[in-house]
């Protein structure tokens, strides 16, 4: 196993021609794998994007056909943590093993790592550590791990071994990570998108947020009580229903459904304020957005917000709804610290752009590439 700790300062490694990226449809890795080939490709690096589960959505499935110099690939191999068993994984390791294979790339980028330790890979690989059971689970429940989980985990470890290097979009999940495998802390790069164009629209009196609400993880249920405590209305973005078919139900917010990226941006725009009660999130993609859009943020006290938004946030304490609903209410109360408040958030914000995230992945692909013994195969490298 070779897991750098920190990423090379200096760019003069190799860098790869072709690279290989696995994506999901399902949440953030969708958004985090399209903006980062995009950023990629304008640098003039060639793409696979290998999309495993669900098929893309029409919208998903026509911003990646409108990217130059990317490849989309269905290739409806299983996601490791929607197998039935440790089986599947392997088998579906093993066809993207042959997809690097045929497609003669240089290195390979698995955002499920999980599938590292079966493909035979002859390239150089890197993992990023997007979020995992092991640690979902001590966050959320703690105690004894079930049946279904523990091979789940026990694949994902040796995946993560296998990998050449590991990188975690925020320092608290790197270290959560590393303590739940026993690894060293992968390097930390962390997430960027694109800021949307325009000025936002005159803000309305409405509460905000977004993600994939059927998640224990992102506690819908705590904002959906404070919606009983506020008089303007707290609206939702995102899937009610997991693709393993749990099912979460809002009784105050009104429920919008899966929303695509424009009109996502359209509901920030206009929006003075954005929560978030997650109990478990590794970055917060939709909270980036939020403060590119300028909302004032109200966030649960947890370790990775706090990393990314101490100083440009309100946070309150993630299970408590009636400390959630008195934040939201001061700023909406307040309309010029809740423009202060956005303010700071979008200047914050600025530090998480793409060409931050880019470089980061980049210094990471040459470091592996560099300690990579080359073969007779391997083609030519473009800056």
């Amino acid at each position: 196993m070779r897991l750098p700790v920190t990423p090379p300062a200096a760019p003069a490694h190799p860098a790869p021609a072709h690279l290989l990226m696995t994506a999901d449809s399902v949440g953030g890795v969708w958004t985090y794998a399209l903006d980062l080939a995009q950023e990629l490709a304008a640098g003039g690096l060639r793409v696979t994007l290998a999309v495993l589960g669900p098929s893309p959505q029409d919208d998903q499935t026509a911003a990646a056909r409108a990217i130059p110099g990317l490849e989309l690939i269905d290739t409806g191999l299983p996601l490791d943590w929607m197998a039935e068993d440790p089986a599947a994984i392997r088998r579906g390791a093993e066809a993207l093993g042959a997809l690097a294979r045929r497609l003669e790339v240089d290195l390979v980028h698995l955002n499920s790592p999980a599938l590292a330790a079966d493909a035979g890979f002859t390239v150089p690989v890197v993992g990023v550590c997007h979020s995992c059971l092991a640690t979902w689970w001590a966050t959320l429940r703690g105690g004894p791990l079930p049946g279904d989980f523990l091979w789940r985990i026990e694949v994902l470890a040796r995946g993560y071994r296998a990998c050449d290097a590991l990188a975690a979009p925020s320092a608290a999940f790197a270290q959560a990570t590393a303590a739940a495998y026993g690894l060293p802390q992968p390097v930390v790069v962390r997430n960027g998108r694109r800021p949307p164009g325009g000025e936002p629209c005159g803000r309305e009196r409405f509460v905000f947020t977004a993600g994939r609400l059927w998640d224990d993880g992102k506690n819908i249920a705590t904002l959906d009580a404070a919606a009983a405590l506020l008089k303007v209305p707290v609206v939702a973005a995102g899937s009610l229903e997991g693709p393993g078919g749990n099912r979460r139900t809002l009784r105050h917010a009104a429920a919008l459904g899966r929303l695509d990226t424009a009109s996502v941006a359209a509901w920030l725009a206009r929006a003075p304020v954005f929560a978030s009660a997650a109990l478990y999130e590794p970055f917060g993609l939709t909270v980036l957005e939020a403060a590119q859009a300028g909302c004032a943020l109200v966030l649960s006290d947890i370790a990775t917000f706090r990393e990314l938004w101490d100083g440009a946030a309100l946070f309150v304490e993630p299970r408590d709804s009636a400390a959630l609903a008195a934040a939201i209410r001061h700023l909406l109360d307040d309309p010029r610290k809740a423009g202060r408040l956005g303010e700071a958030a979008r200047l914050k914000a600025g530090r998480y752009g793409m060409e931050s995230m880019a470089s980061g992945m980049r210094s990471l692909y040459r470091s592996v590439l560099e300690r990579h013994t080359p073969t007779p195969s391997r083609k030519e490298a473009v800056a």
